[in-house]
């Protein structure tokens, strides 16, 4: 696997949006080599009859079945602790200014 030079890493930091120092290029051009060449290595394992897994630990998801509370709060108490409640809905500040949402 060749080396990441600068000109790769400006590459991606573009595509991330990052803007890096000239030292944090030639930093990463050295990281992200070490790690693709780690990567690489992987190539080389022989996994021919080995079963795919996406954990080895054992452990499950344990799911609870939904069921209904009978202490549920009324419209009129949820309009008590709200800051500002109309039409049986909670009012809230704006998070998009733009007027397309």
């Amino acid at each position: 696997m060749a080396k990441l030079t600068k000109v790769d890493v400006e590459h991606i930091a573009k595509l991330s949006k990052l803007e890096l120092t000239e030292e944090e290029k030639s930093k990463f051009a050295g990281q992200l080599s070490n790690v693709l060449e780690y990567v690489d290595q992987l190539n080389e394992v022989d996994t021919i009859g080995v079963e795919e897994t996406s954990q080895v630990t054992g452990l499950r998801n344990v799911y609870q079945k939904d069921q209904v509370e009978e202490n549920t709060l009324t419209s009129e108490e949820l309009q008590k602790n709200a800051p500002d409640f109309r039409n049986d809905s909670f009012v809230v500040p704006a998070v998009f200014d733009d007027e397309r949402f």
